[in-house]
């Protein structure tokens, strides 16, 4: 596809929300050997990460990190014309779980709320439905929301994802703005792939397997490392060639924090600097494509007070699907973080 262009909008907060259990890798893991915890940590980077507790969801981090956006914006909960939240960790197979986190921030009946069921990939897909929706007239403020809870779906047994996954929540407050700048976005998707990173069991095509492993996710870790490196390469360059700009027009990469490995490799093969490129999966793991929103926020980006950031933001993985945004960031937007105790419901 060619790279599309959205104007008229603007980041007015990113706030993000983790569980405060913390989960160490190498002292709280009890079923693998010493050697193999090092190992597959070792490569991808994670030493610890957080775990969300069996009565927290997504959408309860969600919900927290909405709170403090809309707090410190001071957006009163009818102000707001756009809810959209993207997750692959619902509530509900019904309701949609948007309907829920409208609910419990008190939105307005005017209020458009859906759901995008994507991961890895799905914060930019959001962030351009929003600004599309904010450029088109009549949407004033949208919340993008993206949670993921992918430590309630790993199998503790399968090294390959156990010791990766941690759980997060997001919100990204837009607001329209008619000096807002161009915005750039390429996305792709091959569902040939489907069936590489998977939950076999649960939905409507078998959904009482009796099978416990197939209720959980199962990952095809080298087709999907395959997939990565060849997709996003080219994903940058278009997105790049698209907008008119090199890569050392743009401050930051705020990759989808899959895999220090691969993310090193990207950085290589696209002779992008490592200091162009936050990595927050040693303290928190993989996070599904919440990662991308929780790297602006914990990623400790340098910000200049008197220009905006011109940031790329890159998700890929399940699906196959894989997108970018190039957006920019303001020096008056919020990034914030926050936690949720897991003994505590934000939804409750």
């Amino acid at each position: 596809m060619a790279v599309v262009k959205t104007t008229g909008a603007r980041i007015a907060a990113v706030c993000s929300c983790v569980p405060t259990k913390r989960f160490d890798n190498l002292t709280d893991s009890g079923e693998f050997s010493e050697e193999e915890i090092r190992k597959v940590t070792g490569m991808a980077g994670v030493s610890a990460r957080r775990l969300a507790g069996d009565s927290v969801c997504s959408s309860d981090l969600c919900i927290t990190a909405a709170k403090r956006a809309m707090d410190r914006l001071g957006w009163a909960s009818d102000s707001v014309d756009a809810l959209i939240m993207v997750t692959q960790t619902p509530d509900y197979f019904l309701p949609s779980t948007a309907c829920v986190v409208h609910h419990q921030l008190g939105l307005g009946d005017h209020c458009a709320a859906f759901d995008v069921g994507l991961g890895c990939s799905g914060y930019p897909y959001g962030i351009w439905l929003a600004a599309m929706m904010l450029q088109g007239g009549g949407f004033r403020r949208a919340l993008v929301l993206h949670g993921e809870t992918p430590t309630r779906f790993s199998d503790k047994a399968d090294r390959s994802v156990s010791l990766l996954f941690g759980d997060a929540g997001s919100a990204t407050a837009l607001e329209a703005s008619h000096d807002g700048p161009e915005w750039n976005y390429a996305l792709h998707s091959d569902g040939s792939g489907y069936h590489s990173m998977i939950i076999e069991s649960g939905g409507f095509r078998d959904r009482f397997g009796a099978d416990p492993r197939r209720h959980c996710v199962s990952m095809n870790g080298a087709l999907i490392f395959n997939f990565t490196i060849k997709r996003v390469p080219a994903l940058i360059d278009e997105t790049l060639l698209g907008a008119g700009l090199s890569s050392g027009d743009v401050d930051y990469f705020i990759f989808h924090q899959s895999n220090q490995f691969i993310m090193k490799h990207l950085c290589t093969k696209q002779s992008i600097s490592l200091d162009k490129v936050p990595i927050i999966l040693k303290d928190f793991g993989n996070t599904g494509g919440a990662s991308i929103p929780l790297t602006l926020t914990e990623g400790k980006l340098h910000r200049p007070a008197d220009r905006a950031l011109r940031l790329m933001l890159v998700g890929y993985g399940v699906g196959l699907s894989w997108g970018s945004a190039l957006v920019d960031l303001h020096p008056e937007a919020i990034l914030e973080s926050v936690e949720l105790d897991n003994s505590m419901q934000a939804s409750a």
